[in-house]
């Protein structure tokens, strides 16, 4: 079994910075690919960046230029910065890391931007 550990959520004001930590820890043969994901209320949750085993990153639209996804393999750890914060980036994020071939969640950890 894997478990995924979130944190670096809170309330910062528009144009400011936060960073999201999460940590893969329990049985864990292989790392396929690391991504974040968010969830803004009454909306569908969203990919915001994915990183894969060879390095390559993806981001949405929303987001490129502001955001950067990396990792730590030797921590099973993937972070997101977030730069140039907006109200709009207001949401619940999670983590999604595939392990193993299978796609573990992270609980989440919430994210509010006010204007």
């Amino acid at each position: 079994q894997v478990q995924l550990a979130e944190s670096g959520g809170g309330l910062v004001q528009a144009g400011g910075s936060l960073r999201l930590s999460c940590a893969a820890s329990g049985s864990i043969f292989s790392i396929n690919a690391m991504g974040w994901y968010r969830q803004a209320p009454g909306k569908q949750r969203e990919l915001v960046a994915s990183i894969i085993g060879c390095g390559s990153t993806n981001y949405a639209d929303s987001v490129k230029g502001r955001f950067t996804i990396s990792r730590d393999s030797a921590k099973n750890t993937v972070y997101l910065q977030m730069n140039s914060l907006k109200p709009e980036d207001t949401a619940v994020y999670y983590c999604n890391i595939v392990a193993n071939f299978q796609a573990y969640w992270g609980q989440g950890t919430q994210v509010t931007v006010s204007s």
